[in-house]
């Protein structure tokens, strides 16, 4: 099983998620159920089932999150810039694609991504390509789509 990162603020965020669900959503679900089954024929009742299925829902993510917290790699500050520029997880990177502008990502770990933020994975293709690389290199991002290159043009 290969390693899994977070940043410090991922492991906090994460952490407030589970706390959530084992205090706040799990009372929630068991008011639902209870209500539910005090609504009669619980073969017919569809709220019953719903309130089923969510409390399936938050059991497995309470114990995907409680996985992934004791075993991921928690990427310190200072990890961050060692290897005199070197991208690592928790390095923010400038990548510019021939003929596009240039685009800046923070590396972090892939339960953390979020392309939206700015945030992509160390496993995704782009994140693969540039990690151990430096400012000024050209690498090959290889994609189901084809094969591209960028510029690495800053890291901090």
């Amino acid at each position: 099983m290969p390693t899994k990162f977070l940043t410090k603020e991922g492991f906090q965020k994460l952490q407030e998620e589970l706390d959530h669900l084992r205090t706040v959503k799990r009372q929630e679900v068991a008011e639902r159920l209870h209500e539910a089954m005090e609504g009669g024929e619980l073969i017919e009742n569809a709220e019953y089932e719903a309130a089923k299925n969510e409390q399936a829902f938050v059991e497995g993510r309470i114990q995907e999150l409680e996985m992934l917290l004791a075993t991921a790699r928690v990427i310190e500050e200072d990890e961050k810039n060692h290897k005199n520029g070197t991208i690592v997880v928790g390095s923010t990177v400038t990548i510019q694609e021939q003929g596009y502008d240039a685009e800046t990502y923070t590396i972090v770990g892939a339960a953390e991504a979020n392309p939206r933020e700015g945030k992509i994975s160390n496993e995704s293709p782009i994140g693969k390509a540039i990690l151990n690389h430096q400012v000024g290199d050209t690498v090959h991002v290889e994609t189901p789509s084809g094969t591209y290159k960028v510029k690495i043009i800053k890291v901090k």
